[in-house]
């Protein structure tokens, strides 16, 4: 069982920065990979990036490639979204969520998920 507990989204101008939050509640998560989804309003959720717990090796979509970073703190067991050169059409509810095992693109594989934080990005 994973609890997660997302924070740090904001209101921000366009091409400011912003850093998401992911804190998760296990014992270890050596077999799981970290998530990041978005939902904009009347849209369906969307992958942003993931993390391998273990390797730390990550993926991107490829509307926040260049712009994005996920990281993790293994002391804290928190992942990080850095978000830089925001963007109006960045504006979502970010959600962090926790699958065992590799990295997938697709939210109904991820078992576990924070309650979401939203970000609004102004033009």
């Amino acid at each position: 069982q994973v609890q997660l507990v997302d924070s740090g989204g904001g209101l921000v101008q366009a091409g400011g920065s912003l850093r998401l939050s992911c804190a998760a509640s296990s014992r270890t998560l050596i077999n799981y990979s970290l998530g990041w989804f978005r939902q904009a309003p009347g849209q369906e959720r969307e992958f942003v990036g993931a993390i391998t717990w273990a390797a730390g090796r990550t993926s991107y979509a490829d509307s926040v490639k260049g712009r994005f970073t996920i990281s993790r703190d293994n002391a804290k067991n928190t992942v990080y979204l850095q978000m830089n050169s925001l963007k109006p059409e960045d504006t979502a509810v970010y959600y962090c969520a926790a699958k065992v095992y590799s990295v997938s693109t697709r939210d109904w594989m991820y078992a576990y998920w924070g309650q979401g934080t939203q970000v609004t990005v102004s033009s």
